[in-house]
C-alpha cells in the first residue's frame, strides 16, 4: 500500500513551523500564512464574567476554533466562569486583533493573548547585565552552583560554615563550570530556624568578599532580607535571589531597584491550599514582576523561580515539573531549583545524599521545558547533563535536514 512516508512531525512553536514548510518548498509569503495554523495551543483564563465570556465564545468560534465554559453558562446561572480558548496560533491571533476593538475590557484581554502567544515561542538570544557581569541567556541552559554557609541547611548545612571550607567549595564550582555561585546564610529548609539580618550578614560578609576578589563570574545572594541585600550589593554582589518574591520584607523591591540588580522572584506561600495551583502561582509571580517593574527593573532582570518545595506537597511539586513550561507565559526568564529536594527523597524513597540521579532528571527536565538556570549542588554531573540535552532541545528540530 502506498501511504506516501504518511508520519506526524512535532511542531511545538511558530520557528519550528515555519522551519518545516521551508524544507517542503513553500511559497516565503504562504508560510507566513499557514505557519499558526500547525500548532494547537489551549489557552486558559480565570474567572471571566459572563457577558465577556458569551463574546469570547463567539468571537472563537467566529474564527474556527472554540472556547470551553462552564456548562451553567448556558442558562446565565454563574456569574463568572473559567474559559480554555481552543484553537490553532493562527485562529488565537485573529482572536487577539478581533477583541482590541470590543468593550468591557476585551481589549486589554487582546493585548495580554497577543503577549502571551509571543512567549510561547523560544526566547532569542540576549544579555543580562548583572551590575557589571554579564550572562547570555536562551544559548544554552546556565548552571547556578549552591553555596550554602550556614549550620543547618537541609542538604550540606555546616559543611562550608568556614570561610576555608566555602573558598574551598565555591573554587570547586567554578572550575566545574558554574556560571553563577549563589551564596545563602540562611536556611529556608522547612522548620528551619531564622536569624536576624546582623547574624546574616555576619556569616555572608567574608564569603562573599573573598569570592566577589577571586571570582570574575556573577555572584548572587540567596536572602529575603532588605538590609542584607543592600550590605550585598554595596559590597558588590550581582544578583538578588529572593525566596519570597519581593513580598516578604516590604523594603526588599526598594534595594533591587535602588541598585538595579536582576532579582530572581520565587514563588513561596505558608501551606499548600490552593484554588488552582499554576493559576495561584502565576498571580504570585505576576505580582512580584509589577512590583520590581515598578521600581525600574527591566524585563530579563527579573527572572522567576516556580519554587518547587515551597508551599507545596510532594503531589503538587510534581505537577509543576510536568507543566514547567507554563511559567514561559510570563514572558521572563525562568530558574528551577530542584536539587537534592524532598520530591525527590519522597517519590524514589532516597535520602539526601542519594539523590543525584532524581536531580539530572528533573534538571533535564527543566532544559525541555525551556528555562534558562537550573540552580545545582553538583555542578559538574548537572552540567554535563544540561549540555546534553540541550545539544538535543535547543534548535534542532529540522535544523539539519537534507532532502529533496
Amino acid at each position: 500500500m502506498q501511504t506516501y512516508g504518511m508520519r506526524w512531525v512535532t511542531l511545538d512553536n511558530l520557528v519550528e513551523a515555519k522551519r518545516a514548510l521551508t524544507q517542503i518548498g513553500s511559497d516565503s509569503r504562504g508560510i507566513g500564512l499557514m505557519a499558526g495554523k500547525g500548532l494547537g495551543r489551549g489557552i486558559k483564563l480565570e474567572q471571566v464574567p459572563l457577558r465577556i465570556a458569551h463574546i469570547l465564545k463567539q468571537e472563537m468560534l467566529s474564527v474556527g476554533g472554540d472556547a470551553a465554559v462552564h456548562r451553567d453558562v448556558i442558562t446565565n446561572s454563574v456569574d463568572a466562569t473559567d474559559i480554555m480558548l481552543l484553537g490553532t496560533v493562527r485562529q488565537l491571533e485573529h482572536l487577539a486583533s478581533k477583541v482590541l476593538a470590543q468593550p468591557f475590557g476585551l481589549n486589554t484581554i487582546g493585548h495580554a493573548l497577543k503577549s502571551l502567544i509571543l512567549a510561547l515561542e523560544p526566547a532569542q538570544t540576549r544579555i543580562l547585565n548583572c551590575r557589571g557581569r554579564e550572562l547570555k541567556l536562551g544559548e544554552r541552559t546556565l548552571v547556578m552552583g549552591i553555596l550554602n554557609v550556614t549550620p543547618d541547611s537541609f542538604s550540606d548545612g555546616g559543611s562550608y560554615f568556614n570561610i576555608e571550607d566555602a573558598v574551598a567549595q565555591a573554587e570547586r564550582m567554578v572550575e566545574e563550570g558554574a556560571d553563577i555561585l549563589d551564596i545563602g546564610a540562611e536556611s529556608t529548609r522547612p522548620g528551619h530556624e531564622e536569624v536576624n539580618a546582623e547574624e546574616e550578614w555576619h556569616r555572608l560578609e567574608p564569603v562573599l568578599k573573598t569570592l566577589l576578589e577571586r571570582f570574575s563570574i556573577p555572584v548572587s545572594i540567596d536572602t529575603y532580607k532588605a538590609k542584607v541585600a543592600a550590605k550585598a550589593l554595596e559590597a558588590g554582589a550581582h544578583i538578588i535571589n529572593d525566596v519570597w518574591g519581593l513580598q516578604k520584607d516590604p523594603d526588599m523591591v526598594r534595594v533591587v531597584g535602588e541598585y538595579q540588580a536582576p532579582v530572581i522572584v520565587m514563588h513561596n506561600q505558608q501551606g499548600t491550599t490552593y484554588h488552582h495551583l499554576i493559576g495561584d502561582m502565576l498571580g504570585f509571580l505576576r505580582r512580584s514582576i509589577e512590583l520590581a517593574e515598578a521600581h525600574g527593573l527591566a524585563r530579563d532582570q527579573i527572572i522567576v523561580d516556580p519554587g518547587i518545595g515551597f508551599g507545596k506537597t510532594t503531589e503538587q511539586n510534581l505537577e509543576v515539573m510536568a507543566r514547567l513550561a507554563e511559567f514561559k507565559i510570563l514572558g521572563h526568564p525562568v530558574l528551577l531549583g530542584t536539587s537534592r529536594k524532598s520530591m525527590i527523597g519522597k517519590t524514589l524513597d532516597q535520602t539526601v545524599d542519594e539523590r543525584l540521579e532524581g536531580t539530572l532528571a528533573t534538571s533535564v527536565l527543566g532544559v525541555v521545558a525551556g528555562v534558562d538556570i537550573i540552580r545545582v549542588h553538583d555542578v559538574q554531573a548537572n552540567l554535563r547533563a544540561v549540555r546534553m540535552a540541550d545539544a538535543i532541545v535547543r534548535g534542532q528540530r529540522g535544523a539539519h535536514y537534507v532532502g529533496a
